[in-house]
């Protein structure tokens, strides 16, 4: 504590912080006097009293001590752990958003714990040093975003390395040379962490799950992306055996149980290169003057039953991706594009709302049904 110590004897800013900090830390909620601080760590010499109060004056500013009056302060107990999301820069200039709040908070390489984009991580508040912004340290990482990520592979004779974006990582993801799945330099490569960067250990470990490719590649990169963003690249083998299983055919009793439409003008209107013809448009006129219109989708229900593994799968997918040149179904392709698309001169399955419309077009009735129809024709937008 530095008790003993007498106030005339030579004593620095950094040695006079450190016994007050170490004064302070032994009293927790007592309220110090500076009489009482100045006799117990027998500072005598005005000089040193003055350092002394300057020191506690910048301790209550960086939220280590509560100052209580002109003359007095106590230690801060009151130091709280927040947690938020945190955000990489590739220059360095991190930041955490705390849960509940939209405003940034510096967080320095060194005080980040390696956390990554999107990890939910758990923080105090730094000491904050005169003229600075005000600065945070991850204690804990709470929760990743994500394990897995996407890069270029670098295969040196001893080890190889993922370089992922600048975004990403400080450093290089390492990957032991036996993990590498026949991955060679300059091949694109989707790997996941093993073992995360720690206070000793700045680098993560990682192993190849999948290789994509050579860079440069434009199947390969437009791969790349959708893993960068965890979107589905490609079904898995389960999945698509289960899906090739299915027939498609229409039996007697399908026919039974739905409302026969095949005979009445069906078409479909998509853009010219679409493949996936999931809904279309029926209309005839009634023997009382009236029009009734259907809108049919394909009757998927049918086909993927809930539960079952392509329903899990198209439930992770949620959707269909459309990039720029091709798009990523949410369903295989023998559904989507073949089965369970409203094809020309095909029978289908559909659900269908019917409408019957007077001469103004105002509804006078509809009703929801199972349906078969067959499409005559497949309009464009175009």
């Amino acid at each position: 504590m530095g008790k003993g110590k007498k106030g005339g004897k030579r004593m620095n800013k950094a040695q006079l912080t450190e016994m007050l900090q170490e004064f302070f830390a032994e009293r927790p909620g007592e309220v110090l006097s500076f009489k009482e601080i100045f006799r117990s760590l027998h500072l005598t010499t005005h000089p040193l009293k003055m350092l002394a109060i300057d020191i506690m004056e910048e301790m209550a500013w960086d939220d280590y001590l509560v100052k209580v009056s002109d003359n007095s302060y106590r230690l801060n107990q009151s130091v709280q752990v927040m947690e938020g999301k945190f955000v990489r820069k590739a220059n360095g200039k991190n930041s955490i958003i705390p849960d509940g709040s939209e405003t940034p908070i510096f967080v320095s390489e060194r005080n980040s714990m390696g956390a990554l984009n999107g990890d939910h991580v758990e923080f105090t508040f730094l000491a904050r040093r005169k003229n600075h912004i005000k600065e945070a340290q991850v204690n804990k990482i709470l929760e990743r975003a994500k394990d897995t990520f996407v890069g270029r592979l670098k295969v040196d004779k001893d080890v190889a390395y993922l370089v992922t974006p600048g975004t990403v990582f400080a450093h290089n993801i390492i990957i032991p040379k036996r993990k590498l799945k026949g991955g060679k330099t300059d091949d694109k490569a989707v790997v996941k962490i093993t073992e995360w960067p720690d206070g000793e250990y700045k680098s993560p470990i990682g192993e190849v799950v999948d290789i994509l490719g050579q860079t440069g590649d434009n199947d390969v990169e437009m791969n790349s992306i959708l893993a960068q963003y965890g979107l589905p690249y490609k079904y898995p083998k389960n999945v698509e055996d289960a899906a090739n299983k299915i027939t498609g055919e229409i039996t007697e009793q399908d026919y039974k149980e739905r409302e026969d439409f095949r005979k009445v003008f069906t078409c479909t209107i998509d853009p010219k290169d679409a493949k996936d013809f999931d809904d279309a448009l029926s209309i005839q006129q009634l023997e009382n003057g009236n029009w009734q219109v259907g809108v049919h989708i394909a009757d998927v229900s049918h086909y993927v039953t809930e539960g079952s593994i392509i329903d899990k799968e198209a439930v992770k997918r949620a959707t269909s991706v459309y990039l720029v040149d091709r798009t990523i179904p949410m369903l295989p392709e023998r559904l989507c594009n073949f089965i369970c698309s409203l094809r020309p001169n095909e029978e289908k399955l559909a659900y269908s709302v019917i409408f019957e419309l007077d001469n103004n077009a105002v509804v006078k009735n509809y009703r929801i049904v199972h349906t078969v129809i067959e499409s005559n024709r497949r309009y464009k937008y175009e």
